[in-house]
């Protein structure tokens, strides 16, 4: 039996492959101080793929204007640049790491799970004056850890399953029991290297533990986003439970549950939107 660390894993994800050039291309050239809109549409357009996702999310009840986005440069003008920047590198990822083989895992429920988590943490980042499209990206992205510790170190991930399964606790509880490190971490460590905005980054790394950031922060947005998730029976894994929320996260962000009713039923009613997601 070998162990891991977390600096194993780390280490691991160098060797993951490259991005496809063409969306490599496109998330350098957005990373530039100064950008235009005609280049943008240029790049987008080379990957018909990631050019329909991001019309149909312009064209999402999210944004109230079905049917009235018809081009890659109106797509831009309804979203702007920073949210094309975060919406092109989670689609990127998901896209990406849809191709991991990772055994016993059920990829479809853990990418079920994430779009819908993406879903409730963009109603309530509307709700709350948040950026929305960070959001949604750190909700897509919060338990990438767990798919990326499935398919590089299947056996590690095995024994954290079978902790878990006999204990009938939380994945989070086991990983750290029998790893000393969990998926957040992971997570966190890839959102930096691939240069994801820091606030999706950190929140990733506490979504689990928001009070381990000073003030209210994304992190208490993605945290009560999960839960929300697993209230409208987005799929994680198989006996995953719900996780415990945080009443320091529920208190920063100053909801009742009247409101929290309303917002799932928001959520819900975007459910369709997560298939497209997965597609």
């Amino acid at each position: 039996m070998n162990a891991i660390t977390l600096e194993t894993v780390v280490a691991d994800l160098e060797r993951l492959p490259a991005l496809p050039e063409v969306v490599q291309d496109l998330l350098d050239y957005l990373r530039r101080q100064e950008v235009d809109v005609a280049q943008v549409a240029h790049r987008v357009a080379r990957d018909p793929a990631l050019a329909a996702k991001l019309l149909r999310v312009a064209n999402s009840s999210f944004y109230g204007l079905q049917g009235q986005v018809a081009t890659i440069n109106d797509a831009l003008v309804v979203l702007g640049l920073r949210a094309v920047r975060t919406l092109v590198m989670g689609a990127a990822l998901v896209a990406h790491f849809r191709t991991l083989a990772a055994a016993d895992f059920d990829r479809r429920a853990f990418w079920a799970h994430s779009a819908g988590t993406a879903l409730c943490a963009r109603v309530l980042a509307r709700e709350r004056g948040a950026n929305a499209e960070n959001a949604f990206t750190a909700g897509l992205l919060h338990d990438i850890g767990r798919l990326i510790l499935a398919a590089r170190h299947p056996e590690a991930y095995q024994r954290v399953e079978a902790r878990r399964a006999a204990q009938d606790g939380y994945p989070l509880d086991a990983e750290r029991e029998v790893l000393g490190f969990d998926h957040a971490q992971i997570g966190a460590v890839l959102a930096a290297r691939w240069k994801f905005p820091q606030e999706i980054a950190a929140a990733i790394a506490a979504h689990h533990a928001p009070a381990d950031q000073p003030g209210a922060s994304l992190a208490d947005l993605i945290h009560v986003a999960d839960v929300m998730a697993y209230a409208l029976e987005f799929p994680g894994g198989e006996d995953d439970l719900v996780p415990r929320l945080s009443t320091l996260a529920w208190n920063r962000l100053g909801l009742g549950w009247n409101e929290f009713t309303r917002l799932l039923g928001e959520a819900d009613a975007q459910r369709g939107e997560a298939e497209w997601l997965l597609e």
